[in-house]
């Protein structure tokens, strides 16, 4: 089975509701919408995942080996699964554009589709949409602390499989991310490539400089040397002497790398002896547990440090490790639907989100309405696919899009919410009509 294509990679409830659905007739027009809701140490949250989702959506096929699953399953009829061989996707989907700042409860994706169509593809399109959205947020939090610095994404190693891995390089190139150590995401999203050495390189050989040397010969265009392997002064001193060496060669230093200890300290350290030497020109890096918070001090600090690379911490969001994503039925047949269990209520019917900005293009703020509403501000979900069928951009050039607009959205974002520790929530109200409706809902008397 196809991974990117499969629908099996579901959970088995949505294959039985569909049987139902169809023994009853009920292939009625419903919207599903995909959301967030508040996440604790999040002033907002970066849309990511959106080429993958439609990518699958366009595939999505029940072929032989899922169908033969189906049967020896026993969880489904014979006609239920005849009936699934033709299956495709034939909604319509509206969408934040990839790299959209986005705030809770503010939809992501509304799908509009027959009921079981909108059902089926549930837990596929939030296991994408939720994870590059979870990497990109926290990226983004990364690269609002670096300021003006370099920010390289090395987590793929400690990624929760090798499909996260490849979604974080994606992702956190989206949020501003320059390259990635990751040579998939590179080959596959044309995100830029980038590695040094790993201390085993150094281990490998008798002698430090002798492993900086031979490296430099081997990439020449790309030095940037391991220097914390027994000694970071030590180390630094070794390149400032197998620099001379390669100088006449035309082999510049480019660069040296520090993966632990007192970073701040050691990049000072690292600074004067490469100055004095002549390296003036050689970026310090720095790497090794790093996040938002650490980058932030480190900057603040005033260390002279030219970039950073974040693993661990990114690729898995440690601090928040999961999102409260949702995927919810909020329309069907024309009647507006929305759950209402205590703490887990949400906005029912078919919905848009209205940005407004100040004279300066700063945001001051959104309102949540209905689609057919016309409210003030800039209207965000657009339409992305028509009939099963993708009509967005799309395709090359994409990710460079999504990262531009990510850009642009960091840049207005209110300085209240940019902060690490937001100090107010972005303002989000909802229009009269939508609190109108929601209070029918509530009492059962949606029309």
């Amino acid at each position: 089975m196809d991974l990117e294509r499969t629908p099996l990679l579901t959970d088995l409830y949505e294959l039985t509701m569909l049987q139902t659905y169809y023994e009853h007739g009920m292939t009625g027009e419903a919207v599903f919408e995909l959301f967030f809701r508040a996440a604790p140490h999040r002033g907002f949250f970066v849309a990511a995942g959106l080429e993958q989702a439609l990518d699958w959506l366009t595939g999505l096929r029940f072929g032989d080996e899922e169908l033969a699953w189906m049967r020896d399953s026993g969880h489904f009829s014979a006609e239920f699964v005849e009936r699934m061989a033709g299956f495709r996707f034939t909604g319509e989907v509206r969408a934040l554009p990839e790299g959209t700042v986005f705030f809770a409860e503010e939809p992501v994706l509304q799908i509009t589709a027959p009921l079981p169509e909108g059902q089926l593809v549930e837990s596929r399109l939030m296991n994408i949409v939720h994870y590059q959205t979870l990497i990109a947020t926290k990226a983004a939090r990364c690269r609002l602390a670096a300021g003006d610095r370099r920010v390289v994404d090395f987590g793929m190693r400690r990624a929760h499989g090798g499909e996260a891995g490849l979604w974080a390089g994606r992702a956190c190139h989206l949020a501003g991310f320059e390259a990635t150590a990751t040579c998939l995401a590179s080959a596959r999203y044309g995100v830029p490539a980038t590695g040094t050495m790993a201390h085993a390189f150094i281990l490998a050989h008798d002698d430090e400089a002798e492993a900086f040397e031979r490296f430099a010969r081997s990439h020449p265009h790309n030095v940037v040397l391991l220097i914390d392997t027994y000694d970071v002064e030590a180390g630094a001193r070794k390149v400032v002497e197998v620099a001379r060496r390669l100088r006449p060669e035309g082999i510049p230093v480019r660069g040296v790398r520090i993966d632990s200890g007192d970073l701040a300290a050691h990049a000072r350290k690292v600074r004067r002896i490469l100055d004095a030497g002549g390296l003036q020109e050689t970026r310090i890096l720095v790497s090794g547990g790093l996040d938002e918070h650490r980058i932030a001090r480190l900057v603040a600090d005033g260390a002279p440090i030219d970039g950073f690379g974040v693993g661990s911490q990114v690729d898995t969001s440690a601090d928040v490790p999961f999102l409260d994503s949702a995927y919810k039925l909020h329309e069907f047949s024309g009647r507006a639907r929305g759950k209402r269990s205590e703490g887990k209520t949400d906005l029912p019917g078919r919905k848009q989100v209205f940005r407004e900005q100040d004279a300066d293009g700063r945001w001051r703020g959104d309102t949540i309405g209905l689609a057919d509403e016309s409210l003030p501000g800039e209207a965000l979900l657009a339409p992305v696919m028509q009939g099963g069928e993708r009509v967005d951009p799309g395709g090359e050039g994409s990710l460079e899009r999504a990262r531009a607009h990510c850009a642009d959205g960091l840049r207005r974002l209110p300085e209240a919410q940019r902060a690490l520790k937001p100090k107010a929530d972005y303002p989000v109200s909802l229009s009269p009509a939508l609190r109108a409706l929601r209070e029918q809902v509530a009492g059962g008397a949606a029309g």
